[in-house]
C-alpha cells in the first residue's frame, strides 16, 4: 500500500471513530474526500479536504469538524503535527521516521514500486499508429506511436489487461494506388525506364517490392490489363509494407498484440452485422442527407442512404454509413471495427492525429449506441511534430519521397531520445523536435537532465567502491530533513502513476521525472558550496552509506518511470 493510500485509510478510520462517537452521521458519501500534497509545501506533507466535503451533509461547521478530525489524526505515530487552515483544510506533517520508512519501501519494492491494482483486471484495447500501409513510418506517426505505447504500459502497471492494436486500412483506394505504384517498380526492375505520374507513390522504398515481384513473376504482368494483376500486387505490396512498418516500430521498441485488417473485416461481413444490430434498435434508418451548407454544387442530388442517428448523441447531423454506390463510408467501416473491438474489451482508447478531430463526436456516438453505453471509450488527439535542425525546418527524405522517415530519426538520435522527447509535452499541444536540442547536454533538455541524474547515481556507487566504502546496510536515521525532501518527492511516484493512468496522460511521468531529477541535482550541487552536504564523505562512511541508499532509491524511481516511457536508464553519459 502506498503512503497516500495508507493515510487515506488512516483518515477513514478517523472518520469512523467520529461516527462511533456521534460527532458525524453514519453513511456519508466519502468519494470526494482526498489525501494529497498541499499546494504550499510549507503547510506540511499531506492535506485533506475531508471537513470541507463532509461538513455540509453532516449539518455542521467545517472548521469545527476539521478540529475533531485533526484530533483523531494527531494520535497516529507517523504524524508529528496536525493543523487546521482557513475554513477547514487539514494539514499533516509526518515524522522523519515515516519518510525513512518510505525510502525502505522504495528500496524493498524496487521495480514494483508504484505498481497498483486500481485497474482491477479490466481489459483496455488501445489502438495506436494505424497508419495506412502505403509506406514506411514517418515522423507524423511517431508521436502517436509513443503516446499509445507509453499509455499501454502505464495502464498495465496499474492493473489493467491491455490489448495493443493496429488497424490496417487495407480496403480503401490508397492501397490500389500502392499496387499501381508497385507495378511501376516491377516494370522498372525488368529494365523499363519509368516515370512516376502525380498521384502515385514516388518513394524508393517500393523498389525492393518491384524487384521481388519481377523475380517471382517475370514479365507475366508487363502488358497485362490491370484487372489481372491489381489484386495480387495489392496483396503483395500491403504484406511488404506491414513488414516494413513492424520493423520501423521495432526501432522504437513498439510491438502490437494485434493487427486487424479492414479488408478482412469487410470480407467477414462485420459492417453488415453492425448495421443490422443498429437498425434493430432504431439507430440506423434510410434517409436523405441535407444539402451542403452554402452554395449547393450543380451536380448535387438528394440520395437516400442508410444514416446513423448521431444527432441523438450530440452530433450536428446524422451520418451516412454507406455511399450512393453501395460501398461503406469510412465511418461505416470504422463503426463496424469498433463494434468488433468492443466484444473483447471493457474500455476502448484510440490515439488519433489531430487532423481527425472532426470525426471524434460521431465515432464516440457510434460506440455508445453499439455498446449501450457500457463500454468506456476515449479518443486521444495527438498534434503533429515539426522537425527542425538548429531552428531550421528539416528537408524531406529522398528514400521516402515526401517525408522524413522514423527510421532516419531514430538512427540519428536514438530510440530513447525520440521516445522521451515525444512525452515532454501534452499530446494535444504543438511540438518542435529539434535535432540539435534533443541531444544537447543541458538542463533545458529533459532527456539529458533525467538520464544524467540516473548516471550520477550509478557513478556515486562506483566512486564509493573505489574509496573502499561498502554499504550492505545503512543507518537511515542519519538522513536529515534536507535529505528527506527527496524521499517526499519520490513517494509521490505511485500517486503520479495512478493520476496519469486515470487521465490517460503518460506525459505526466516525464514531467514528474524532470522535477525529481531537478531536486536530486540541486542537492548534489549543494555539496559544491557546503561540503557536509556531499553524498560521498570519505571520513564519514556511515553518513555516506545512508546517502548512498537515498541515491539508490531515487535511481530506482527514475528507472521505474523511464520503464513506463519505454526508455532505458543509462549508467553513464557519453
Amino acid at each position: 500500500m502506498t503512503l497516500y493510500a495508507r493515510f487515506a485509510a488512516h483518515l477513514n478510520l478517523a472518520l469512523d471513530a467520529l461516527v462511533l462517537a456521534g460527532d458525524l452521521p453514519a453513511g456519508l458519501e466519502r468519494r470526494s474526500v482526498t489525501v494529497e500534497p498541499p499546494r504550499d509545501a510549507t503547510h506540511g506533507d499531506l492535506a485533506t479536504n475531508a471537513a470541507m466535503v463532509l461538513a455540509k451533509p453532516a449539518g455542521t461547521n467545517p472548521r469545527a469538524l476539521a478540529e475533531k478530525i485533526a484530533a483523531e489524526l494527531q494520535k497516529l505515530d507517523e504524524v508529528s503535527a496536525v493543523s487546521v487552515a482557513g475554513p477547514g483544510f487539514i494539514n499533516l506533517t509526518l515524522s522523519d521516521d515515516t519518510w525513512r520508512g518510505e525510502l525502505n519501501e522504495i528500496l524493498g519494492t524496487a521495480d514494483a514500486y508504484g505498481r497498483s491494482s486500481v485497474g482491477e483486471g479490466t481489459t483496455v484495447n488501445i489502438e495506436y499508429v494505424s497508419a495506412n500501409p502505403t509506406g514506411p513510418m514517418h515522423m507524423g506517426h511517431c508521436r502517436g506511436a509513443v503516446v499509445g505505447d507509453a499509455l499501454a504500459s502505464l495502464l498495465e502497471f496499474v492493473g489493467h489487461k491491455v490489448i495493443r492494436e493496429y488497424y490496417v486500412n487495407d480496403a480503401g483506394g490508397q492501397v490500389d494506388v500502392l499496387a499501381r505504384s508497385a507495378q511501376l517498380r516491377y516494370r522498372e526492375a525488368l529494365g523499363e525506364t519509368i516515370e512516376i505520374p502525380e498521384g502515385l507513390y514516388p518513394g524508393e522504398y517500393l523498389k525492393p517490392i518491384g524487384a521481388k515481384l519481377a523475380a517471382e513473376y517475370g514479365d507475366k504482368f508487363v502488358g497485362a490489363p490491370e484487372n489481372e494483376w491489381l489484386a495480387l500486387f495489392r496483396k503483395e505490396a500491403v504484406a511488404a509494407m506491414l513488414v516494413m512498418i513492424k520493423d520501423d516500430l521495432a526501432l522504437l521498441g513498439i510491438h502490437h498484440d494485434l493487427f486487424s485488417s479492414e479488408a478482412e473485416l469487410q470480407a467477414a461481413g462485420k459492417p453488415e452485422q453492425a448495421e443490422a444490430w443498429l437498425r434493430e434498435r432504431g439507430f440506423v434508418y434510410d434517409g436523405v442527407l441535407e444539402a451542403p451548407k452554402g452554395e449547393t454544387p450543380e451536380d448535387w442530388e438528394p440520395v437516400e442512404l442508410p444514416l446513423f442517428r448521431s444527432t441523438q448523441f450530440g452530433d450536428d447531423q446524422d451520418r451516412p454509413i454507406k455511399k450512393s454506390n453501395g460501398s461503406w463510408t469510412y465511418f461505416g467501416a470504422d463503426l463496424a471495427y469498433h463494434f468488433q473491438k468492443a466484444q473483447s474489451a471493457d474500455q476502448l482508447i484510440d490515439i488519433w492525429g489531430a487532423d481527425h478531430a472532426g470525426t471524434v463526436k460521431r465515432i464516440v456516438a457510434a460506440v455508445q449506441a453499439l455498446t449501450g453505453g457500457e463500454t468506456k471509450f476515449d479518443v486521444k488527439l495527438v498534434q503533429m511534430v515539426r522537425l527542425l535542425r538548429a531552428g531550421e525546418p528539416v528537408k524531406m527524405s529522398k528514400r521516402a519521397g515526401n517525408f522524413v522517415t522514423l527510421a532516419d530519426v531514430v538512427n540519428e538520435v536514438g530510440k530513447d531520445v525520440v521516445r522521451f522527447t515525444m512525452l515532454t509535452r501534452k499530446a494535444d499541444a504543438q511540438m518542435d523536435f529539434d535535432f540539435a536540442k534533443v541531444v544537447e547536454a543541458s538542463k533545458d533538455n529533459p532527456v539529458f537532465y533525467v538520464q544524467y541524474a540516473h548516471a550520477r547515481v550509478h557513478s556515486l556507487h562506483r566512486k564509493a567502491a573505489e574509496a573502499g566504502i561498502a554499504c550492505e546496510t545503512a543507518d537511515l536515521s542519519l538522513l536529515d530533513t534536507e535529505d528527506l525532501a527527496l524521499v517526499k518527492l519520490a513517494a509521490q511516484f505511485p500517486r503520479v502513476v495512478e493520476g496519469a493512468a486515470a487521465a490517460r496522460e503518460p506525459h505526466r511521468i516525464a514531467f514528474y521525472l524532470y522535477d525529481l531529477a531537478g531536486l536530486f541535482h540541486a542537492q548534489w550541487n549543494a555539496g559544491n558550496d557546503r561540503p557536509e552536504r556531499r553524498y560521498l564523505l570519505a571520513d564519514q562512511p556511515e553518513l555516506t552509506c545512508a546517502r548512498l541508499f537515498l541515491a539508490r532509491g531515487i535511481g530506482q524511481i527514475i528507472r521505474n518511470g523511464l520503464a513506463l516511457m519505454g526508455v532505458e536508464a543509462v549508467q553513464e553519459m557519453h
